[in-house]
């Protein structure tokens, strides 16, 4: 299977998620991309014409892995630029991610989620599950429990 983790990454906790994403399926067998997101000219925070830099073409994945980090309570613009950007995800199956730095329900975390789901499933794809890792000292266990969930998730081989 073909598997691409599309994400946002400021501070590289979103990619520490994507890099263990990969190593775990990499060694079930699976084919696994990780494409990291950026904004065309150099911009660090999109606008209202803002591009992707370097959009991930999907077609050639069986799976999607999106995640980003959580700012301002909200997705990443980052992320929300590019998801708002795909024209269709129709029949792709998706699972989303977040990271954020603060362990409350009202930080942003569900919000965000929300909103990553809500755009994918508006563009007709099927997404099968969510997760989220709070940056705190417990950071490593639920990169594990995030990987093993979507590892089921995938169908695929789950120790």
């Amino acid at each position: 299977m073909k598997i691409g983790i599309i994400i946002h990454s400021r501070t590289g906790h979103t990619y520490s998620v994507a890099q263990k994403l990969k190593e775990k399926l990499s060694a079930d067998g699976h084919t696994v991309d990780i494409q990291q997101l950026r904004l065309a000219g150099g911009q660090d925070v999109p606008g209202k014409d803002s591009k992707i830099e370097n959009p991930p073409d999907l077609s050639g994945y069986d799976r999607v892995i999106f995640g980003a980090p959580v700012h301002a309570f909200s997705l990443s613009k980052v992320m929300e630029t590019y998801l708002t950007q795909v024209s269709s995800l129709s029949g792709k199956a998706v699972i989303c991610f977040v990271t954020k730095g603060l362990p409350f329900g009202w930080t942003g975390g569900n919000r965000a989620i929300g909103q990553m789901k809500e755009i994918c499933e508006s563009k007709w794809a099927i997404v099968s599950g969510t997760g989220t890792v709070v940056w705190n000292k417990n950071h490593e266990k639920q990169i594990d429990d995030v990987v093993k969930k979507f590892r089921g998730l995938l169908d695929l081989k789950n120790e």
